[in-house]
């Protein structure tokens, strides 16, 4: 049973927000600077963001130069174009709305490790250079082989080394310690532990179930617009979207002496990726290794692609180097039949944003505010 004054105060509001991702809190600061006076509550089913928020590498891009050619054979260029563009400006729109001291941001670039059988990409830089410069307005790629030997790599699988001049790298913790602190100064109010059941929607509101482990009941709320952004996890509350979850493997390594190299990499169009940070080395990919078992929503750890990664790292990042494995994580991502995320009313009063694509650190401010500027028109 709940008491009047639960039901008084904590039954209704304006806006509620299912997530506490970068989408979700997001999109509960866009609705608060639209409507101050209005009532936003965000639901987390778990202590922290569930997906990949916190899980992620940290990497502010946008685009490798093998994925964009990879891109380049499935869609045209205008589609490649609008993708890279909006993930520029949801990069710009996080670092504007937070700052980059908040987040750990820095502006170092990105470097793409090409084996000798995407040797054709070294190629292709000019081409890339011309497609991309209307939107970044300055190359974004160049050949820095002259690296290879300095940052370690051995010329068995690095035959080019290619610079990206336009991405960054970031802290993630610290970006959604900071975008929690910002909704919560903004008056947003977050839940956690909230598993939402189901929802039902009216012609004068939504009534969203929500589990209460604790008193072991459940709890009815109401709001006037319902907004979902649990990106893999989208399909428990909409089981007709066209989701598919990803699940990414992580190892991070103990401190390593001498390391050779800072800032963040990629190779095999951008299904693996590693960074320095603190001296140690973070490194995760391979779910093409995988991709029927990685098409899930479980957190736990892929044997097969956990070996894969520290065989990589031993052979193609740090050769003869002595490591040692301090964590290994998962995080989930949501991918779609393209790359562009679904940002739609589903109803009157039923809003959705998620399928990142793996990019909700780039493409999560910009699609937030796309869906608050569909729900200010409903």
């Amino acid at each position: 049973m709940f008491s009047y004054w639960e039901q008084q105060s904590f039954s209704h509001y304006d806006h509620i927000v299912v997530g506490s991702g970068i989408v979700g809190l997001s999109v509960a600061i866009e609705l608060k600077q639209r409507y101050p006076g209005a009532g936003v509550l965000v639901l987390e089913r778990g202590l922290l963001p569930t997906g990949a928020s916190t899980r992620n590498a940290g990497f502010a891009c946008m685009g490798s130069a093998t994925e964009l050619l990879d891109d380049l054979q499935h869609i045209d260029e205008g589609q490649v174009l609008a993708l890279f563009d909006a993930r520029k400006k949801g990069l710009e729109k996080l670092r504007n709305r937070l700052g980059d001291s908040k987040i750990g941001y820095k502006e170092h670039g990105s470097y793409e490790l090409i084996s000798e059988r995407e040797a054709d990409a070294a190629d292709k830089i000019a081409y890339l250079n011309k497609l991309l410069e209307p939107i970044t307005g300055r190359p974004a790629f160049t050949l820095a082989n002259e690296r290879i030997k300095e940052f370690g790599f051995p010329d068995t699988y690095t035959k080019a080394l290619i610079q990206n001049t336009c991405e960054g790298e970031l802290h993630s913790g610290m970006m959604m310690r900071a975008l929690t602190d910002m909704a919560l100064q903004h008056g947003v109010e977050i839940k956690t532990g909230a598993d939402v059941a189901e929802f039902e929607e009216t012609d004068k509101e939504v009534y969203v179930t929500v589990n209460d482990p604790f008193r072991e009941q459940v709890w009815t709320l109401t709001c006037d617009t319902f907004s979902i952004c649990t990106n893999a996890f989208t399909r428990q509350l909409l089981p007709d979207v066209d989701v598919t979850p990803g699940r990414g493997q992580v190892l991070i390594t103990q401190p390593i002496p001498g390391l050779k190299f800072k800032g963040i990499y990629h190779f095999d169009k951008g299904y693996y990726y590693f960074r320095e940070i603190d001296g140690r080395i973070l490194f995760g990919g391979g779910r093409n290794l995988d991709f029927q078992t990685e098409a899930t929503t479980d957190f736990s750890l892929n044997k097969l692609i956990q070996i894969d990664l520290e065989q990589k790292l031993a052979d193609i990042i740090i050769p003869g180097v002595h490591f040692q494995v301090d964590q290994r994580w998962a995080g989930i991502m949501a991918f779609g039949p393209t790359k562009y995320p679904i940002v739609k009313a589903f109803s009157k009063r039923v809003f959705g944003a998620f399928r990142m694509g793996g990019m909700g650190v780039a493409l999560g401010s910009e699609t937030a505010a796309q869906l608050a500027d569909i729900i200010s028109a409903r």
